[in-house]
């Protein structure tokens, strides 16, 4: 019953702001850009600017719900419905998430649990967020295969260091296992933005 009417409520949120009357080329140019914006959260950890890392954290989540929403119609049919569902609330949890670590900002009392936030919760959003995501791009091929099977694995490797850091496990060594995932994130993003995606249906119904 709850699993059947958050499938309601989002397919209604989609259909408002998925910007279904543009192209799929304007779609795709969209989508980069929203996957780079995603990295504005970096910002408060890398000035310290309060007022900067507050409006760096809305934009980064605003940013994570936007991707889903704006390939919701590229990944619906009847054997991704459920795939496409889980990524949708895994992106849209990530993304409140990250809206919420720009509001601890603004409180002194809970400013340090922003970190608590991206370290023991949105990170495992994140990953399963992922994993669905090129899920997705995998079986509709929208874009090359070698792109889904990288960001899959690297993101399998992101899973690994966070499960290695629950164990106490924390070799510097792990966190080149990130790089091919930030990689993986920049690549696909320049490629929607200068190639798009590969031959669909030029209009999304």
């Amino acid at each position: 019953m709850a699993f059947g009417c958050l499938s309601v409520i989002q397919g209604h949120l989609v259909r408002v702001f998925s910007m279904k009357n543009i192209t799929i080329r304007q779609r795709s140019i969209f989508v980069g850009i929203l996957i780079l914006a995603a990295y504005a959260m970096l910002t408060y950890s890398i000035s310290g600017n309060k007022p900067l890392g507050v409006i760096t954290d809305f934009i980064a989540g605003a940013s994570v719900i936007g991707i889903p929403i704006l390939m919701y119609p590229l990944f619906k049919s009847d054997a991704n419905k459920a795939t496409n569902l889980a990524y949708v609330s895994a992106r849209v949890i990530e993304g409140l998430l990250m809206i919420l670590g720009g509001i601890f900002i603004l409180i002194p009392a809970l400013e340090g649990y922003r970190n608590t936030i991206y370290e023991s919760i949105h990170i495992y959003f994140f990953i399963a967020g992922a994993l669905f995501f090129y899920v997705l791009l995998y079986r509709t091929r929208i874009v090359p295969k070698f792109i889904s099977i990288w960001g899959f694995w690297a993101t399998l490797a992101l899973l690994a260091i966070t499960v290695a850091k629950l164990f106490g496990i924390g070799w510097p060594l792990l966190n080149v296992l990130i790089i091919p995932m930030v990689l993986n994130e920049f690549f696909l993003a320049f490629w929607l933005m200068i190639k798009g995606f590969l031959p669909v249906n030029e209009s999304v119904t």
